[in-house]
């Protein structure tokens, strides 16, 4: 991977708002003012309790399109076009998907799949017929090129920062561009193996050479230099810097396309990118194409079941040794600060206060505080301590009330049980706190077949947080093989700034990124950090998403040394920012042939639609994602690029959203790529296994089978940051491949129809869209 970049300097591709159609800018600019009015005159439950579709405007909106279609069929331009589609449909029928193995069926690839002989067969729901009926030739053409454009968008920003990007849909945009997919080009997170049976997790042997590179920050992100000389002249190493007015032009396409606008999309390669580029349209049902394709994917999983259920249920009865208790299950999201339920932390109160009353665990005003202290001070008695006064629960007074469930990791209310038991940074440096996870972590360990990725807090405040939190983890020894790590940044700039603890945003950005930078550049001077990293596989992007911002993000944002009001940056600043310096990060780090990082932020449980846009460029994955429910454009292509969703529907249900309503059900029977998480134990979970609550509930309520639970636990450890060699023992070797060819069984617990069901279900939406633009081409030999 080192020697590619170094034979071609992986470059960002810059472009110039003079290049956009003003007609996609300011529908851009439309999206972004309705949500700043939105946040200003929200009715938080109104989306969730109002139907979307008004009767008489519904009617009205079919009598035009009727319309339409009949005006239509009287053209004998559209008729033509009507039967190019045919005809590629007809072609592409009659061949195998390019690249594809022999059991890769999908219509259209292959009307009648051929599976290998252990594969069982299954009963397949087909349509034949024209498969434009209830959306006119022109609509559909122009909701194909808008949706592969924004893939293209996606994959492009994906590849510079390491990210995952599925090799179905890859396969797809290549064939699009008539080009072929090749396995060598695929590019993945480069996540540090667990280490071996007696090799030392936390060893300084064998540190990579220190560089002595030059460091600058420039416009809120690092840049890189060989020598003085190359940071005096300007001439930074060659690594792709993104820049905000190129962003701001790719997030425009996406946002145009929401306020249903031009389909113009930029960067793209190829004959079929030059079309996308040279047409741009005004698409007034790119919407309801949209809708009508995840109705349809939600009808035909009903009928897949109906179908096969007991056919899937027979293949799992088949299985040696395994079943939903034995396959493995990663907790995607959950915060390091709650990762243990209300019960074990008053036990562990109650514990250090029997036997180290006397030890002095806090500095307040210059005096040194002893545990017994503490608790006289607070007038209160440990013993008498019960989960009920604990006060670490949500219930329904947080409801729609971010800043009381945030009082709810204060126990008993006290901010100094907070600093002494669940901080990393204090008097006792963290010692508390390490023994809590140790505990959580003995507990994982000892089930075997379930992982966590918890989050620990780096705020920005300063530079030395991460060498005080690497030293934390190496002095108390937290690495366990059933933990990953990931890195959450608080937006909370206004905090700060009120404080006149920092001068701008620039300096929390330099205060995150620039220690690894350093770390990377050279391990030799910053040993435990560069050991830390090895166990930090991502990084997350925290707070109330529903907090207004006045400010519009645009290229003409102020930069981060320039942003010096005390007000918070917009979500979308914060994700652009964060996404940069992780990508100029990651490239630096491959180059040097060190693990790289994901970027998972917090993303679509409250605030506009726009967090949703702008984390489809940016994220590996997203947490929690319920406001994709609002929109079905983005819904739909979330389910294209199969952007795995981390859902927590208990957590929602204290905060956001009720369990009845939320979407993880309908998600999955269309085939996102979700997964379940916990998010706090602490203040939402009652067992010793929170994760298999989540399971347990969700089961009972959506009456989920033993397949769903096992495709969704299968989710988790594909969206996970455990390693590709972690991967391969826990879901199979051939985990990366396509279908059921990638599906073992006897691992994973997930019937191979099932497998092969959401494969042949997405290659078929995918071969929509690339046959629209096919058979344009076609038409226009010219262009």
């Amino acid at each position: 991977m080192a020697k590619a970049a170094e034979e071609m300097p992986r470059l960002f591709p810059k472009m110039s708002m003079s290049e956009v159609d003003e007609k996609v800018r300011l529908l851009a600019e439309k999206v972004f003012a309705s949500a700043l009015k939105e946040e200003d005159t929200k009715d938080a439950m109104a989306l969730y309790t109002v139907q979307e579709d008004c009767p008489i405007g519904l009617h009205e909106d079919r009598e035009r399109a009727l319309q339409k279609e009949l005006a239509e069929q009287q053209s004998q331009e559209c008729a033509k076009r009507k039967k190019s589609f045919m005809l590629k449909r007809s072609q592409s029928l009659s061949l195998q998907m390019p690249g594809a193995p022999e059991w890769a069926a999908s219509s259209p690839c292959t009307p009648e799949p051929v599976f290998h002989e252990s594969f069982p067969d299954f009963q397949r729901v087909t349509i034949s017929g024209d498969y434009c009926a209830g959306i006119t030739v022109e609509y559909y053409e122009q909701a194909a090129k808008s949706l592969l454009g924004a893939l293209f968008i996606r994959e492009k920003y994906s590849r510079l920062a390491y990210h995952n990007f599925p090799r179905t849909t890859a396969r797809f945009l290549r064939n699009s561009e008539d080009e072929p997919w090749r396995e060598e080009d695929e590019i993945r997170p480069d996540i540090w193996p667990f280490p071996h049976e007696g090799e030392d997790p936390y060893s300084m042997e064998g540190v990579p050479e220190d560089l002595n590179y030059q460091l600058k920050m420039k416009d809120g992100i690092i840049h890189v230099y060989k020598t003085t000389e190359d940071l005096k002249q300007d001439r930074p190493h060659g690594l792709p810097y993104p820049d905000i007015e190129t962003f701001a032009i790719d997030l425009s396409h996406v946002l145009a396309m929401i306020a249903d606008g031009p389909t113009q999309v930029s960067q793209m390669r190829g004959s079929t990118a030059a079309l996308l580029l040279n047409k741009s349209h005004v698409s007034p049902r790119r919407k309801t194409y949209c809708h009508r394709r995840l109705n349809f994917l939600a009808s035909k999983f009903y009928l897949h079941e109906m179908l096969n259920e007991m056919a899937e249920l027979k293949e799992l009865k088949s299985v040696a040794h395994r079943d939903f208790y034995n396959v493995r299950k990663v907790d995607t999201h959950i915060h390091a600060a709650a990762c243990m339920n209300q019960k074990h932390l008053l036990k562990f109160i109650k514990t250090t206060y029997q036997t180290e009353a006397d030890r002095v665990v806090l500095e307040k005003g210059g005096q040194k505080v002893t545990l017994k202290q503490v608790f006289s001070s607070l007038n209160m008695d440990p013993y008498d301590l019960t989960v009920d006064s604990l006060d670490v629960h949500a219930g329904r007074q947080t409801f729609h009330r971010f800043d009381k469930f945030n009082s709810k990791y204060n126990p008993v209310g006290a901010s100094e049980l907070r600093e002494i038991y669940l901080k990393t940074d204090n008097y006792i440096k963290g010692e508390y706190f390490a023994r809590l996870i140790k505990e959580v972590a003995k507990e994982l360990e000892e089930g075997k077949y379930q992982h966590i990725e918890p989050r620990l807090s780096i705020y920005g405040r300063s530079t030395s947080e991460w060498e005080n939190l690497a030293n934390w983890f190496i002095q108390h020894r937290v690495h366990s093989p059933n933990m990953r790590w990931m890195i959450q940044i608080p937006r909370i700039y206004d905090i700060f700034r009120s404080k006149k603890l920092i001068p701008n945003f620039a300096k929390i950005l330099e205060n995150i990124f620039l220690p690894l930078f350093e770390a990377t550049v050279n391990p030799h001077a910053h040993k435990a950090v560069h050991v830390f990293l090895k166990y930090v596989t991502g990084f997350d992007s925290v707070d109330d998403e529903s907090k207004h911002s006045d400010h519009m993000f645009s290229y003409k944002s102020p930069k981060p040394e320039a942003w010096t009001a005390d007000d918070n940056p917009p979500y979308t600043y914060y994700l652009f920012y964060m996404y940069a310096n992780i990508m100029v990060l990651n490239n630096l780090r491959s180059e040097r042939g060190l693990n790289t990082f994901q970027f998972r932020p917090h993303c679509g449980e409250a605030g506009s639609i726009t967090h949703l846009v702008t984390a489809f460029l940016t994220a590996d994955n997203i947490s929690h994602g319920l406001n994709l429910k609002k929109s079905p454009v983005l819904q739909y292509l979330y389910y294209l690029a199969q952007v795995p969703i981390a859902m927590s529907p208990l957590s929602n249900n204290s905060l956001f959203l009720e369990y009845s309503k939320n979407p993880l059900r309908e998600f999955l029977q269309k085939g996102l790529c979700v997964s379940l998480s916990t998010d706090d134990p602490m203040q939402f979970h009652y067992t010793k296994e929170p994760l298999m609550e989540e399971y347990a509930i969700a089961a009972q309520l959506w009456k989920l089978s033993t397949c769903d639970l096992c495709e969704i636990a299968r989710n988790s450890v594909v969206q996970s940051g455990l390693s590709h060699q972690e991967k391969k023992h826990f879901i199979g070797p051939n985990y990366l491949e396509e279908g059921p060819a990638g599906n073992d069984i006897r691992r994973t617990n997930v019937a191979h129809i099932r497998v092969a069901y959401r494969h042949e279900t997405l290659c078929n939406e995918l071969s929509f869209l690339v046959d629209a633009v096919k058979a344009d081409v076609g038409n226009n030999p010219t262009e």
